[in-house]
């Protein structure tokens, strides 16, 4: 199977223990985790030969989050080494009618301080055949912007298929104005030929809205239907794309939530059963679990395009039974539940 890359920031997830809030904890929990290194641990765990990319400090915690991806079978010696400390966000995690809440420590980090040249994207891609990046890195910094650009450059020089999740963060656009925000996604998406997102990524990038539905007003009564405008949109846009992909969360509740796909290929719009996820162990890295079951499943089935959704689907709906912002699921687990076996029954 093809060589992955990813390139992104991997920080320190703090949380306080079970769903205590941030003013009742005396200890926080310590996870590695973010949106690039999770696709890269969810394609290591489905046998998937990839690298992940990043800056890190030269120290005993930025040592940590390198070795965290060494263990999970991803390779780390295309990392480059600088700066003076890790970024760290802190997660408070809701339940029932209480969502969660997110608090990021990241100003100053490895990564948003690297400079374009730093990275040599020629021994990067050397053997790659597929390289991802997220919405989250060019937000991080101009720098970290610049540098995502260079390897998209570089990828497309080479004819690497290129994907992205667009991932809007509203917290962490800080460095520039929304003109600014959307030539910046703009130019990186345009080099896509995998594009990732839901409605409001969709939105607040390039002001693409769906037809008849706000992200506030659809709830958890999501039809796949209502986002065909938003992929014909975004293909208009971006020319290159060869599929436009988006999940589907309905949100019941901070513990309820259903879970659909969409993938459009330009003609045929495919789409997913909805799944119930109820009692929600941990949410965060949902998206990013879904993109590595997808690339995994484009992979595996490149002439399948429902097949590849069903993958992703099924795998981002095992994501949310796990702690952590990584996937530690198999392929047999996954291919279980897409066959309908959702009983959970002890395996002996």
């Amino acid at each position: 199977m093809a060589k992955v890359v990813t390139f992104g920031e991997i920080m320190l997830r703090l949380a306080p223990q079970g769903f205590l809030r941030f003013s009742q904890a005396n200890s926080f929990d310590a996870i590695y985790g973010g949106g690039e290194s999770n696709v890269a641990v969810s394609l290591a765990n489905y046998g998937v030969d990839v690298d992940f990319v990043t800056r890190l400090p030269k120290n005993d915690i930025g040592e940590c989050a390198m070795m965290e991806m060494r263990k999970r079978g991803v390779g780390v010696d295309k990392i480059v080494w600088g700066g003076d400390r890790l970024g760290i966000y802190f997660l408070e995690t809701g339940a029932v009618s209480r969502g969660s809440k997110v608090v990021y420590d990241r100003a100053h980090s490895a990564i948003a301080e690297i400079e374009s040249g730093m990275i040599d994207w020629d021994a990067v891609f050397d053997g790659c055949e597929w390289f991802h990046w997220t919405g989250i890195t060019p937000a991080i910094s101009q720098g970290s912007a610049d540098v995502c650009l260079e390897a998209v450059k570089a990828a497309s020089e080479r004819g690497i298929t290129i994907s992205t999740d667009l991932n809007y963060r509203a917290k962490l656009w800080k460095y520039c104005d929304a003109a600014h925000r959307e030539a910046v996604m703009t130019e990186l998406t345009s080099y896509c030929d995998i594009v990732l997102g839901n409605e409001e990524d969709a939105e607040m990038h390039f002001g693409i809205k769906p037809e008849g539905i706000t992200v506030q007003t659809q709830g958890h009564d999501v039809k796949a239907e209502a986002f065909l405008s938003v992929c014909e949109q975004m293909m208009d846009k971006f020319p290159r794309a060869k599929k436009v992909i988006t999940t589907l969360r309905g949100s019941i509740s901070a513990s309820h939530n259903t879970w659909a796909g969409v993938l459009f290929d330009g003609k045929t719009l495919f789409q997913t059963r909805q799944y119930q996820i109820t009692d929600i162990v941990d949410r965060v890295g949902g998206g990013d679990s879904f993109m590595g079951g997808l690339i995994y499943g484009l992979l595996k089935y490149p002439e399948d395009d429902q097949n590849a959704l069903d993958f992703a689907v099924a795998a981002s709906c095992l994501k949310h039974t796990i702690k952590g912002d990584a996937n530690l699921v198999t392929v047999s687990e996954v291919e279980k539940l897409m066959g309908g076996d959702a009983s959970g029954r002890v395996a002996r």
